[in-house]
């Protein structure tokens, strides 16, 4: 509790003197004629007028300080929060919107999630995965070694087939809008185009089979052979 009135009264004590020093002197005409006379007391202050407290121009006091400055233990990029949260039934974990697949056999176990500036990385036990940390909110990350690893665990050929539609649908708008009409066009014959739509998403990712999708949506080519020459993929089907 010490150090926390420390620091409040640190910034309460700067806030007060830039109000006192500059806010309280000067008057404007307008915020382009405040940062004006911002930026040339700024100048002043750091560069020029010798502080008060230590009775050095602060760029000079800065010059003699980084002299004993030592380097940080941990670099700024490996800096993490810890945030204790709960692998799902489905192996997956929730975090401020954002869903990030682990490995099938974390299901249901307790983890920690270190998050970073623009990356998460989940332990649960000895079970771990990386994700990029801003995905879309509402979309679940997925590596492309989880959505094979979840497909091993399914038993049966039609639970594989849905299992691989569903992780498809995750891929955005345009890839449902695609699968959408590809399963309505042929109820009991979407699943040889499902397969390779699966492939090509395992094969180049879920953001080019997205792009793609919309491509094909966009022009109403809702076909996995259209899908494949705008990836420059073969295509082992041409739907009609």
């Amino acid at each position: 509790m010490h150090l926390t009135a420390l620091k409040k009264g640190a910034v309460e004590n700067l806030v007060g003197w830039v109000k006192g020093s500059f806010f309280k002197q000067r008057r404007f005409h307008d915020m382009d004629d405040l940062r004006a006379q911002l930026h040339q007391w700024l100048q002043e202050v750091n560069t020029q007028r010798p502080s008060r407290a230590t009775n050095q121009i602060p760029l000079e006091r800065m010059g003699e300080e980084r002299k004993r400055l030592r380097p940080l233990r941990i670099a700024p990029s490996e800096l993490a929060l810890r945030i204790p949260v709960q692998v799902g039934p489905t192996a997956e974990v929730f975090y401020d919107g954002r869903g990030y697949a682990m490995p099938p056999e974390a299901a249901g176990l307790p983890a920690t999630l270190y998050l970073y500036a623009t990356r998460v990385k989940i332990i649960a036990g000895r079970w771990q995965a990386e994700h990029e940390r801003f995905v879309a909110k509402g979309q679940i990350a997925r590596l492309p070694e989880h959505r094979a690893a979840h497909l091993a665990a399914v038993a049966g050929t039609r639970g594989k087939r849905y299992l691989k539609r569903q992780q498809l649908f995750e891929c955005g708008e345009a890839t449902v809008a695609v699968l959408t009409e590809i399963v309505h066009r042929s109820p009991r014959g979407w699943y040889p185009e499902i397969d390779q739509l699966y492939e090509f998403m395992q094969t180049l990712g879920a953001e080019k089979l997205e792009r793609a999708c919309r491509a094909a949506a966009q022009g109403g080519t809702f076909t996995v052979a259209f899908i494949a020459q705008c990836l420059g993929m073969p295509s082992t089907r041409v739907s009609a």
